[in-house]
């Protein structure tokens, strides 16, 4: 937080700038009143258009006013929608545009979110202080000082649908469903885990009434809001609304609250509250005593106003809260003030794989017993300070309860996702070769003559590396070229219509920005991939999590006489990146590189014993 305020707000404007936290002068296109009676603008940045900067979906940021020497002092929070180019979507935080905006020299400040690190502050410390109460035992179970009770014995009140989920499912939702305490669904890629997840809530609510669902991040809350609503529940979605798809956007809090009976009568009070604070504000500094009563009385009668107004808007809340089946936010939004004082018999955390720890203990407040589901051979959480990674903060509970407790956890073994061949590997190396590739893509092909994997090996070829001066990401302009050749190849080999007509998707990933920049420049310009723009992705692997591609082509772009492989070590990113694939999976790499660390050693001996392994001269 101090480096934030050092490196941001202290820093001269031309500075920030510069850095990409600040742009600055901005023009504000347009404003609108969008979900939940917020306010909403879109501003276009008008210099420095090309430069990269820090802004993106989600973040918090600061409008500000630099007009008649202000120097910033007149600012307004709100939450970036979305970012696109030159154009920036906000949410603003207060009910009403800023008397300044019209001032011009306007511009936005990226922000830090404290709030979420004193969040999960608050929660460990409580954690930490938990005596002779509910937490402190979840707590103590965890840490492996108490066992974890064991299953409740009698049968099943409810039945679950079979047809629906496979016999993996159907023991591991068995297992939450009779836990008392803690349980754990472990999913490998393609398992089916959400959608054991989401019956598994739906026979929970069944039972209790109402669940607490979290995940760390707003894509994945959202992606569960869809699927539970699929199934019949009735979901609330507590979160800001810049933060929320479009699709789940109706079921927000806000939306729901502008949907409620009395949601006019709230309106109307706070219009008239508004109007008589703006009557008592018209008042001078130098007037008389009958004015000076006048003015009393209108401030007492605004304040009486907000009072009611606050009082309706709580009734509209709990009578939401009450009525729902399902309550769905991030970890952080579990500390929600309309959830503080409510507790739920069970609380599902999902992708706890990639839930740092503080975060992880917030629902732990609200509930009484915790359900986790994810994978800790897929996407760690992501942890900035090298000291904080090294004290052990990439280590999610997750991880740590998976260890301590393996027989509280539920492996999902059927996917069907891949082709078994591209599956192989990950379950040798990742899952104890415990994974089944269903027949329904078990030898799905994009062709008959194709083979699943190929990886083309650059050992030799003088694909060297390069660093960007100025990010220091990683770039292979070489194997990126190749890359792209090899892929125009197998788009000419099936035919650009037929290629659309079957819509076969595409994911071409690789582990540096630089590289995804390249590969973006190369495919636009590219005859074969141009027309298939829309079936296309080419991003790090970050932006794949959760997702599949008819085709995945990896870059692996390190290349160097001293055989580093740099954050290549992370090895779970690869199972990420190669698990994305349906169909096919094309990797190009340098073997005398990537062969230093053991991981990439045992990938090249599996794709050599099975005929996947061709070397770039072959070419």
């Amino acid at each position: 937080m101090e480096q934030y305020h050092q490196k941001v707000l202290l820093r001269p404007l031309h500075t920030r700038v510069k850095e990409g936290t600040t742009w600055y002068p901005v023009r504000l296109v347009k404003d609108y009143i969008g979900t939940g009676e917020r306010i909403i603008i879109e501003i276009e940045r008008l210099t420095q258009k090309d430069q990269p900067h820090a802004f993106q979906s989600g973040k918090l940021i600061s409008v500000f006013s630099n007009a008649s020497g202000k120097a910033e002092k007149e600012h307004q929070n709100g939450v970036i929608n979305y970012v696109r180019d030159n154009l920036m979507v906000i949410t603003l935080n207060g009910d009403d545009l800023p008397d300044w905006i019209d001032s011009g020299s306007l511009g936005i400040n990226v922000l830090f979110d404290e709030m979420s690190y004193r969040e999960m502050e608050y929660a460990v410390k409580k954690v930490i202080e938990a005596e002779e109460n509910r937490v402190a035992e979840l707590r103590e179970m965890l840490l492996g000082n108490e066992p974890i009770k064991n299953p409740l014995t009698e049968s099943l009140s409810v039945k679950l649908e079979t047809p629906v989920l496979n016999d993996s499912q159907v023991h591991a939702a068995h297992t939450i469903l009779q836990s008392r305490d803690i349980a754990f669904i472990h999913g490998p890629p393609g398992t089916g885990k959400t959608t054991t997840l989401v019956e598994t809530i739906r026979h929970t609510v069944k039972s209790e009434g109402q669940v607490l669902v979290c995940a760390p991040s707003n894509a994945a809350v959202d992606l569960l809001v869809d699927k539970l609503s699929e199934r019949g529940l009735n979901v609330l979605r507590i979160g800001h609304p810049a933060r929320v798809t479009e699709q789940s956007l109706s079921k927000t809090l806000d939306a729901r609250i502008a949907e409620h009976d009395h949601f006019d009568e709230l309106r109307a009070l706070r219009k008239k509250m508004e109007h008589t604070r703006q009557m008592a504000n018209k008042f001078k500094r130098n007037f008389g005593h009958f004015e000076k009563a006048e003015r009393r009385m209108l401030r007492e009668e605004a304040k009486q106003l907000k009072a009611d107004a606050d009082m309706l808007e709580f009734y509209i809340t709990n009578d939401l809260l009450q009525k729902s089946d399902v309550i769905c936010c991030t970890l952080v939004g579990s500390s929600h003030p309309v959830l503080r004082s409510r507790k739920y018999k069970t609380a599902f955390i999902d992708e706890a794989g990639q839930a740092l720890e503080p975060a992880c203990w917030i629902p732990f407040l609200r509930a009484e017993r915790i359900i986790f589901a994810g994978d800790h051979m897929q996407l760690p959480p992501t942890v900035k300070s090298n000291e904080a990674a090294k004290q052990g903060l990439t280590e999610t509970l997750f991880e740590k309860g998976i260890k301590k407790f393996p027989q509280k956890a539920s492996m999902l073994q059927v996917q069907y996702r891949m082709h078994e061949n591209i599956m192989q590997f990950s379950s040798h190396y990742f899952y104890n070769n415990e994974l089944i590739a269903h027949s329904s893509v078990k030898s799905e092909l994009l062709r008959p003559d194709q083979q699943p994997v190929e990886f083309i090996d650059t050992a030799g070829a003088g694909y060297n590396e390069t660093q960007d001066p100025e990010t220091l990401s990683r770039l292979n302009k070489d194997e990126a070229a190749k890359l792209i050749t090899l892929v125009e190849k197998l788009v000419e080999e099936i035919g650009v219509e037929e290629w659309i007509m079957q819509s076969i998707t595409l994911g071409i990933i690789t582990p540096y920005r630089a590289q995804v920049d390249y590969l973006i420049h190369l495919a636009e310009s590219s005859a074969w991939l141009e027309p298939l723009n829309k079936l296309v992705t080419i991003n790090t692997v970050d932006a794949f999590q959760g997702q599949e591609r008819d085709v995945i082509a990896i870059s692996f772009v390190r290349s160097n006489a001293k055989g580093e492989v740099g954050f290549l070590s992370d090895i779970r990113r690869t199972n990420v990146a190669m698990t994305r694939a349906r169909k096919k999976l094309l990797m190009i790499g340098d073997s005398a590189t990537l062969g230093s660390h053991p991981f990439y050693t045992q990938l090249i001996e599996y794709v050599q014993s099975h005929n996947f392994y061709r070397s770039v001269f072959e070419y």
